[in-house]
């Protein structure tokens, strides 16, 4: 009865869950699980010591992200997520990123300049430190600051959408070797033009970024293939 009350807490707090769409969704993304690999309800629950209603949520959510597919009464089922696909999405996500970029030029205020600014300097050190999951968590923060920073709630509820069906991909970026510089060096073209209110140098270093990104984690849909 313990254990049960504590799960249940568990997964209101929303931290399970997560956690098992984090950990699967990396695992499908690098080719521990391959596509056409079933994903039973059961194995997951012992896997990750939960009921089998947070994997359920939890495969809920990587349908919505498209990395597995379900039909009623079966086994959820990984999907091949083509090179072409994921290039679609990160198309869309390039031209959000700008717009995102370009009204956060024209519209953050002193203090969220200052923060964004403060905030990228700050991240200097994880990647000297080679610290990926730190910096995959900084860039998660980073881009929600520029998000925000657009003031703009339809263009917010939109991005932050695509982003969640990309995310694992944009995680997996910083498996390669010297991403995180190259990561950080991006972001500092992106914050240099927001603190001189250049809507278009911002809009343009966004959508470069996002495109450099796109061709990072197509490496991992090619090996999927």
């Amino acid at each position: 009865m313990v254990k049960q009350a504590r799960r249940r807490e568990v997964i209101r707090a929303g931290t399970t869950v997560e956690q098992m769409v984090r950990a699967i969704s990396d695992m499908i993304v690098t080719g521990a699980i391959l596509p056409g690999a079933k994903l039973d309800e059961v194995s997951l629950a012992v896997r990750f010591d939960v009921s089998r209603t947070p994997v359920r949520e939890a495969l809920r959510e990587l349908g919505a992200m498209g990395l597995v597919v379900r039909e009623p009464n079966r086994s959820a089922v990984v999907t091949n997520v083509t090179e072409a696909y994921l290039h679609s999405m990160f198309e869309a996500m390039a031209e959000l990123e700008a717009i995102c970029a370009r009204l956060s030029a024209d519209r953050m205020t002193v203090d969220e300049r200052r923060a964004l600014e403060l905030m990228h300097r700050g991240s200097m050190r994880l990647v000297h430190a080679g610290a990926e999951e730190e910096y995959s968590v900084h860039n998660t923060e980073f881009h929600t600051r520029l998000y925000r920073g657009a003031h703009n709630d339809h263009v917010f509820e939109m991005v932050t959408q695509t982003r969640a069906r990309l995310a694992p991909f944009r995680r997996a970026q910083f498996r390669l070797p010297g991403r995180l510089a190259k990561s950080y060096e991006e972001h500092g073209r992106i914050v240099t033009a927001i603190m001189r209110a250049d809507a278009a140098a911002a809009g343009q270093a966004a959508y470069s970024h996002v495109e450099i990104v796109s061709d990072a984690s197509a490496v991992f849909a090619a090996a999927g293939e």
